[in-house]
Order: structure tokens, then C-alpha cells, then sequence
């Protein structure tokens, strides 16, 4: 159990100035100074709004009821209610079934759950998930920002309609093609499923659009009848949107806000894990330390995990061998430099982060061009040993899985959750989460025909066995877990007070912003494509 002596020495520390080494990696030096670890922050992780664009990134931040700004508050504590906790750790909850005009489920997703909480203030994590209206399947998608949110938005936004046009045919593609020179009204592209705190960049939509319509304008030029595989799809979808990002804020804008978002995009970053899903077709495609985990349900009943990313970051030795292929032998010592990329980054692909993958010529002739870059927090730094760029790549990994009856629920995080819990202890805790709601819910077939009483027992019971405090949505389950768990790896509450009520300026070092998605497979739809193509 964590003692008050464990919370005292968290806000001590704090106000002492001792700083946790942590997993922090947005672009951050470690300094070392007069026995005490300190974080250098070249570019800022958080950015105040251009004029005109404030509430764009007030997503699931905690409620200032309960989440302390600073640390030099006078009346600190890390009290919460049980009622306060689930408050916090429900707010950002998503959750959706799937269903056919006829009330059925004949796709082999059954229901997807999601969640997010906020380490950074405001939340640099995004995450999508849509059905495709011109193509088949279901995708979803988790970014993890870095020197602010603005990157992860806007992937969020646009890589899955990217994604969709790839997969488009032909004659698909000619038709919206006709229907924007007619300007007539385009077909629906996707059908989101978003949360309603969920936001956009409005005021540069329309860029957004010409940008996808010179895609599908060039996919047209091909002029290949048979289109893109999906894994050739992916890769090109994720690769076009990051040029395209970077091609954005070199081209003249007259509209000062739009300037400012495409600078603040380009100039921050975000990795990228998106699952798509087409009848037994599981396709992952990832850029950075994302994470795809699949839980497995053998015949013996236990539980075995698939992992279907590989981390893109510092750590991996492929990556290390990767980039200094990529790169002249003089600076093989310098590619890598205290566990991070030139020093400064630890994940090895990512969108935007142009500081890693223009010119220093570009960098200066773009930010000079700008009227006021220290308003928006962006800063002209050129690292140490920066010789030959690009040092950074948003080309996705893609994996190939073809899902089987025993593949229960994948699970797409941001590396805020497996900074804290291993692949098979995520696998776990949803395992045992689907087991314990299955084995609370009432037999309602025991009396025909129910009567109110009889209702009234049933609702008395599930009360009794206390299912009104689980948690429904087994991403919040994860979020719980991950931030309140005690040695023993059970949730110790005082712990998870302490860690849900950590202020602004210390949150971070105990953990990062947690973005969770679990997409439940269903089996009787797997099954009978089984059964009907033996």
C-alpha cells in the first residue's frame, strides 16, 4: 500500500527540484548539474494556441477540481473520493458496438473500447477510429505527439482518409474526381466514430481536402488498373501525408492562422499505430513506439500474446543498424547519442519533426519567413553532428496477421501504457476484465415470463456482487492498472490518487500521456469464413 511517507516524498521532491530520469523523451537533454538529473527541453512540450485557434488542444485534460498546476501550491494534496477517480479515469471513455441496418453484427469486429488520460497538459495523444464507406473494413488509429499535440492532430484527422483513398479503385476515385470538378456533393469517404470532446482543426479543412484531392489526383495518373495491396496502400498513405505536411508550411499562406497550424504541425511530431480490419484480414502498420498486442485464447484456456509491432525507437537494434546504413561511416558514432536519435529524439520514425529531416538551409529560410515562431514555441535549433539529413522517416512497418477463432482482442496503446505494463500483463488484465463482466452479468432466461420483481432481484444481485465499480470499458481497466497498481499488482487507491492528482509540473515525470484502444474480434463471423472456404 503506498503510505502518505510515499506521497510526501513525491511532492518533496518535486519542490526540492529532484527530477525523476523517467522515459521522457520529447525532445529532451539529460544535463547532468551538481549531483542532480536535470531535463533540458530544446523544444517546448506544450504550446499556447496562435490567436484565434485556443480550445484546439483541450481535450480529457483533468478538471482543475482535482488536478493541482504546480507543485508550490500551498494546499496540496493528493486526496480524491473513489466517486473523484472513476470521474477522471472515465471522462475520456469511448465506446462502440458494431450493427448492421438489421440490428446485426456480420463483421468480424464486435465492439471496440477506448480511453485516454493526460500526463502533459494540454494531452499530446490522438486517436481515431472509422468504418470505410468505399472500401471494406473497419480501422483504428492511436499517435502519440511530441513538442505539443499539433502533429498528432492533424494525423489523427487525415491519415485514415488517406489510407481510404489508397484502397479506392479506379473508377471509384474518377467518380469523386467528377463530383469535386462538378462541385457537386463527394461521397462519404469514412464514417467516424469519435468522442464527443473530440476536436478538429476547422479552420483548415479546405487545405486538407486540396491536399488529399492532389493524392487521389496522382494515384489517377498511375494509370494501373489493379491499385495498391494493402500493405503498398499503407506505406503510401503514411509517406504521402508526411510530405504533404512538409510541403504545407513551405507554401505561401496568406491566412496567418493556417500558417501558424502548419507550422506547429510540421515543427512538432507524432508517432503513428493504425490497425485496419477487413473480414479475417488484420494489417498493423506502425511508425514509431506504438504498440499492436494480440490476445490470444488457446484451446487449453490460457492466454498467450501476439505482438504485431516492433518498437521504432533508440533501443531496437535494427533501427540502430537501419539509420547508420542510412548514414556516412564518420557518423556512426553520432547518429545515436545517449539512447536517442542525434541526442534529442528517442523514436526512430515519426510525422512531422521537419527539424530532423530538412536542411539547415530549409529550417532557417522557412522559420525566417515567419512572423513570430517564439509565439508558437518553436525554436531554430540545429543539433550537435547534423550533417546529412533526413535522419527521420514516417515509413511505416506493416505486419500481416490472418485472424483466427482463438484471437479474442487486440490492443493499440501509446507507449505511456507499456512504459508501465508488459505485453502479456496488458493481455492479463483484459482477459481477466472479459472474464470477471462475464461471470457478473444476471442469467435473465431462469423465468419466463420476467416480471418486475424478478427484474428487481437481478439488479439487487449484480449490486451485491459489486459490478457497479468494475469498469465497463477495459481500456479505463488498463489506464487503472498502469497507474495504480502496487507491487503485488493490485490497485492501491492511495496510489492512484497520487498519480491522477500529480500537477502539471511534475506529472510528466512519473508518466506520459496513456492512449488506449481494445477492438474485440467476433468468432462466429470468423468461424463461418472458415466454414465457407474449406
Amino acid at each position: 500500500m503506498m503510505s502518505r511517507t510515499v506521497s510526501s516524498w513525491i511532492l518533496t521532491s518535486a519542490r526540492n527540484r529532484i527530477v525523476l530520469q523517467g522515459k521522457g523523451r520529447l525532445y529532451s537533454v539529460c544535463i547532468p548539474n551538481r549531483n542532480k538529473i536535470k531535463w533540458k527541453f530544446v523544444f517546448s512540450k506544450t504550446r499556447p494556441c496562435p490567436a484565434g485557434s485556443c480550445g484546439l488542444d483541450n481535450t480529457f485534460s483533468l478538471k482543475k477540481a482535482f488536478r493541482h498546476t504546480s507543485t508550490e501550491e500551498e494546499h496540496f494534496s493528493f486526496q480524491l473520493s473513489p466517486s473523484q477517480i472513476n470521474e477522471i479515469l472515465r471522462a475520456g471513455e469511448l465506446s462502440h458496438k458494431i450493427l448492421d441496418l438489421n440490428g446485426k453484427n456480420t463483421n468480424s469486429v464486435l465492439r471496440f473500447e477506448s480511453n485516454q488520460l493526460a500526463s502533459n497538459a494540454p494531452i499530446e495523444d490522438r486517436r481515431s477510429a472509422a468504418t470505410c464507406l468505399q472500401t471494406q473494413g473497419m480501422m483504428f488509429g492511436v499517435f502519440d505527439g511530441h513538442a505539443g499535440s499539433a502533429c498528432a492532430q492533424a494525423v489523427g484527422e487525415r491519415l485514415l482518409h488517406y489510407i481510404a483513398v489508397s484502397l479506392m479503385s479506379r473508377q471509384t476515385l474518377e467518380e469523386i474526381e467528377l463530383a469535386v470538378e462538378c462541385m457537386k456533393p463527394v461521397l462519404p469517404i469514412l464514417q467516424w466514430h469519435k468522442h464527443p470532446n473530440d476536436v478538429e482543426y476547422r479552420e483548415i479543412t479546405s487545405q486538407y481536402f486540396e491536399s488529399l484531392r492532389v493524392y487521389w489526383q496522382h494515384l489517377l495518373d498511375l494509370e494501373t488498373e489493379q491499385g495498391f495491396s494493402l500493405e503498398e496502400a499503407l506505406i503510401s498513405a503514411f509517406k504521402r501525408l508526411d510530405s504533404d505536411i512538409s510541403l504545407e508550411v513551405q507554401a505561401p499562406q496568406e491566412n496567418e492562422l493556417m500558417r501558424n497550424i502548419a507550422l506547429q504541425v510540421a515543427f512538432s511530431g507524432a508517432t503513428a499505430c493504425v490497425a485496419h480490419v477487413d473480414g479475417v484480414h488484420l494489417h498493423v502498420a506502425n511508425a514509431g513506439d506504438c504498440r499492436a498486442v494480440l490476445g490470444v485464447h488457446e484451446e487449453d484456456g490460457t492466454w498467450s500474446t501476439l505482438p504485431l509491432t516492433r518498437d521504432h525507437n533508440a533501443f531496437d537494434e535494427f533501427e540502430i543498424r537501419r539509420l547508420k546504413r542510412e548514414h556516412p561511416r564518420s557518423e556512426e558514432k553520432t547518429v545515436f547519442v545517449n539512447d536517442r536519435l542525434l541526442g534529442i529524439l528517442m523514436p526512430t520514425r515519426a510525422f512531422g519533426d521537419v527539424q530532423l529531416k530538412w536542411s539547415k538551409e530549409l529550417q532557417h529560410s522557412v522559420l525566417e519567413n515567419s512572423s513570430d515562431v517564439e509565439a508558437l514555441n518553436i525554436y531554430q535549433y540545429v543539433p550537435p553532428n547534423y550533417h546529412t539529413p533526413p535522419y527521420l522517416s514516417a515509413e511505416p512497418e506493416v505486419t500481416y496477421h490472418k485472424l483466427r477463432s482463438k484471437d479474442k482482442f487486440l490492443v493499440i496503446a501509446s507507449d505511456g501504457l507499456w512504459e508501465l505494463l508488459s505485453n502479456e500483463k496488458v493481455v492479463q488484465l483484459v482477459a481477466g476484465h472479459l472474464a470477471e463482466l462475464s461471470a457478473q452479468k444476471p442469467q435473465l432466461a431462469l423465468e419466463k415470463p420476467v416480471n418486475l420483481g424478478y427484474m428487481h432481484s437481478l439488479l439487487l444481485q449484480r449490486k451485491n456482487r459489486g459490478v457497479a465499480s468494475l469498469d465497463q470499458n477495459a481500456a479505463t481497466h488498463l489506464i487503472r492498472h498502469a497507474i495504480g497498481s502496487n507491487e503485488y499488482g493490485e490497485v492501491d487507491q492511495e496510489k492512484l490518487a497520487a498519480m491522477l492528482t500529480l500537477p502539471e509540473d511534475l506529472a510528466r515525470m512519473y508518466r506520459d500521456d496513456i492512449t488506449v484502444t481494445v477492438v474485440y474480434f467476433n468468432p462466429e463471423t470468423i468461424e463461418n469464413y472458415y466454414r465457407n472456404n474449406e
